[in-house]
């Protein structure tokens, strides 16, 4: 799946984000300067989460076959691996993602490069 900028997922999202900004600023009349900015962090660093989750699986296609950055030889697939990581926020990302061997060195990447 294709994911970009323009991708009306994305654009719904943040429209989503926005409008919730909005009823969370009405519901809040008399919040302070820094609980606004608390609300609108939080939301923020969940959307960015979802970008860069999406950012990075982006054209991982397991049967594009790579070279081993240590000695050349091609990659096998070794089929798909997840992993988690922490993004700015403290937010959780999975990433899917192919992973490969060195049939050569042994060196296992994830995602192969």
């Amino acid at each position: 799946m294709e994911t970009g900028v323009g991708d009306a997922r994305w654009q719904a999202m943040l429209e989503e984000i926005f409008g919730g900004l909005t009823e969370w600023r009405t519901a809040h009349p008399k919040a302070t300067f820094a609980e606004i900015e608390q609300v609108v962090e939080d939301r923020l660093s969940g959307a960015r989460a979802r970008f860069v989750e999406d950012l990075a699986v982006q054209g991982s296609d397991e049967r594009e076959r790579r070279s081993c950055p240590e000695c050349g030889q091609p990659l096998v697939s070794r089929g798909q691996a997840e992993r988690e990581v922490t993004v700015a926020g403290n937010r959780q990302v999975r990433l899917r993602r192919g992973y490969a061997t060195c049939p050569a060195c042994g060196a296992g990447l994830f995602p192969p490069r």
